[in-house]
């Protein structure tokens, strides 16, 4: 299983890991250069739509298709929660009849609502743990 971590790198700044090798930078608002873990949350939400909805759309489209999935969605900073979180999958359809395109919509939607577990586990809430480890000597 991949292990994921951050550490700190200054005053509101971490930089994530994986032990895959990945990296990502995290800070606040006011720092250039990194994401806010919320900006992350819409990231993953916006991936996980994208790659449920890749084989239906290869299949349909071609394997060189063009995709971008745009996440938008404002906090509500009196409960510090995002309400609604809204995606739009851009693709380019016009090769597809009304009746194709109708199709391959319900195919999408179908694949995501089955597959994205970031989306999926979102809609459902999920439990958080939370705990203190003192690695103190």
């Amino acid at each position: 299983m991949t292990e994921l971590w951050v550490e700190r790198t200054g005053s509101r700044r971490y930089t994530g890991h994986s032990s895959r090798g990945a990296q990502v930078l995290v800070g606040s608002e006011d720092v250039d250069g990194v994401f806010t873990p919320g900006e992350l949350l819409k990231i993953a939400l916006a991936a996980c739509s994208g790659m449920s909805s890749d084989q239906p759309l290869a299949r349909r489209l071609g394997d060189d298709y063009q995709a971008v999935v745009r996440v938008s969605g404002d906090a509500d900073r009196e409960r510090e929660l995002y309400p609604l979180l809204e995606e739009t999958l851009e693709l380019d359809l016009s090769g597809l009849t009304a009746e194709e395109k109708e199709r391959l919509l319900v195919v999408v939607d179908r694949a995501i609502e089955a597959v994205c577990t970031v989306g999926r586990t979102l809609k459902a809430g999920t439990n958080v743990s939370f705990k203190v480890a003192d690695v103190g000597t």
